[in-house]
């Protein structure tokens, strides 16, 4: 394990890094709520939409931030750095286990000052349930950060997955409970609510609106439900990542 910590040592260093990103993203965290979050909840006729909108950018600015560890591994191949980290003395599994939760730490770092932001504006109804659903956004970023991971390392093309990623950014938010309770979603599109109901990012932000006692639009009534959700996403992308990385990270080029 001491291993897989120095990794994920090193991923955190990383991140904090690139100043301008996350001072840019802080701003556009914050312009959201004072300009975006205010109009629309005069525009919406949705109950408490406000908050119920501040809950959702919370894990949206957590999703984009733990996307970022797939842009890091294309820099380090393009830079030669890739292959010196397979030099070392770690093994792959440890190397993909502590990229993923590097990569899911650094994000929950970045976005806890912005999460404080949103309990001043929301509040906490629960704390037991706030804790709960902390540990849930955890394993999303976690989640997330093996995603990015494993379509990186799979596609081994950083134009493609440049590509991709922005496709997947927008069919993650839009498609999900975000920006918008489910029923409106569902009027929309059948087909779109339907799409949302299996989206890890609504499981994600209808358990941190549940535990800041947002409850008014909730997308399940058993918290336990979208837990399990995000457990299984954490789960499968942290095996995929690791059996991918040890197929086809020396099979090819990077390009």
């Amino acid at each position: 394990m001491r291993k897989v910590f120095l990794v994920v040592e090193r991923d955190v260093r990383l991140f904090f890094q690139y100043k301008a990103m996350v001072i840019m993203r802080a701003i556009w965290f914050v312009s959201q709520i004072a300009f975006f979050g205010l109009i629309a909840s005069r525009m919406v006729v949705i109950a408490d939409y406000f908050r119920y909108y501040v809950g959702g950018l919370a894990t949206m600015t957590l999703y984009s931030a733990a996307v970022f560890i797939g842009f890091d591994i294309y820099e380090e191949a393009e830079h030669g750095v890739f292959e010196y980290l397979l030099s070392l003395p770690v093994t792959r599994r440890e190397l993909v286990l502590g990229r993923s939760i590097g990569g899911g730490l650094r994000a929950f770092i970045y976005v806890g000052a912005l999460i404080c932001i949103s309990l001043y504006v929301i509040g906490v109804a629960n704390p037991l349930n706030f804790i709960l659903a902390l540990f849930s956004l955890f394993l999303f970023a976690f989640g997330v950060s093996g995603m990015s991971i494993t379509l990186a390392v799979a596609i081994k093309s950083s134009d493609r997955f440049d590509i991709l990623m922005g496709v997947l950014d927008a069919l993650m938010v839009r498609l999900s409970t975000a920006m918008y309770p489910l029923n409106i979603v569902k009027e929309a599109n059948p087909f779109y609510g339907w799409i949302a109901n299996f989206n890890p990012l609504t499981y994600a932000s209808d358990l941190f609106r549940w535990g800041a006692g947002v409850e008014a639009v909730l997308t399940f009534e058993n918290p336990l439900l979208p837990l399990l959700g995000i457990v299984l996403f954490f789960a499968f992308f942290t095996f995929v990542g690791i059996v991918l990385y040890d197929k086809r990270i020396e099979g090819g080029g990077w390009q």
